[in-house]
């Protein structure tokens, strides 16, 4: 039966910035189709660990800051030591700076391209190695935006990172798909998350957007959760390289 096919029983997923927002979402989302979880946040995910204990599933909580690499393989292995294994990981972490291009720092630059592309890269080639040693395979889900698309205002941090994370997944989706590691992502729209706040108390600006978009309404967590569980099971194993935009129809106009 088809729905076989997307349940994640016995899958362990990594999951990165799950403590609030889409992380959570997708973190839930996974939980409920079957995964144990290892969280990487930098704060306590109190409410995603409670969230999912509640599914009686397991939830690992790992601290980091992920502006750096140098804690990447201590991470992988307390999660090899916890669980045994590794079968998905989500990099979902990243941050946004707000800044006029004319003025932009060289700060806001490097702490937003180390976070959303250094890092995202390095997490998935460890993670990758650690597939290639389990020899099953494994799917890695990196988070877009609308921004991996357009160039959007006053982030050019961002936009610089986002447009790299499409361009890394395809790249590691042509070397990797040979050891049955599927790497895809998935481009959220304008989603009511923490990086939004400053847009939708911009009532001028909050209106501007929703006007723009079909669907009427900013996204939420509860929205990702089925394009996660998709590109995570088997039913999209023959699915590599692609980013899902998922943005109410924003794209579309």
């Amino acid at each position: 039966m088809i729905l076989n096919a997307f349940e994640l029983s016995r899958k362990v997923a990594i999951v990165t910035g799950c403590n609030t927002g889409l992380g959570q979402g997708m973190a839930l989302g996974l939980a409920q189709a079957g995964c144990d979880i290892v969280g990487i946040n930098v704060s306590s995910p109190v409410e995603t660990a409670r969230k999912i204990n509640a599914l009686g599933r397991r939830f690992l909580d790992l601290r980091a800051d992920l502006s750096s690499i140098q804690g990447i393989p201590a991470l992988i292995e307390k999660a090899v030591d916890e669980f045994g294994h590794i079968d998905i990981l989500v990099n979902n972490a990243g941050i946004i700076r707000r800044e006029d291009a004319i003025e932009f720092s060289e700060k806001n630059w490097d702490d937003v391209m180390n976070v959303n592309s250094k890092t995202l890269f390095f997490m998935s080639q460890a993670v990758a190695k650690q597939f290639i040693k389990q020899g099953n395979g494994g799917k890695i889900i990196n988070i877009a935006s609308m921004l991996s698309y357009q160039g959007g205002i006053r982030v050019p941090s961002y936009t610089a990172s986002k447009s790299a994370v499409m361009g890394m997944t395809r790249l590691m989706a042509n070397e990797w798909a040979k050891f049955n590691i599927n790497v895809n992502a998935i481009a959220p729209g304008y989603m009511a998350t923490n990086n939004t706040e400053q847009l939708r108390a911009d009532e001028d600006r909050s209106k501007e957007i929703l006007d723009r978009i079909p669907a009427g309404r900013w996204g939420v967590p509860e929205d990702v959760m089925g394009p996660v569980v998709f590109l995570a099971s088997k039913a999209s194993d023959y699915v590599n390289g692609y980013t899902i935009a998922v943005d109410g129809g924003w794209l579309a106009r």
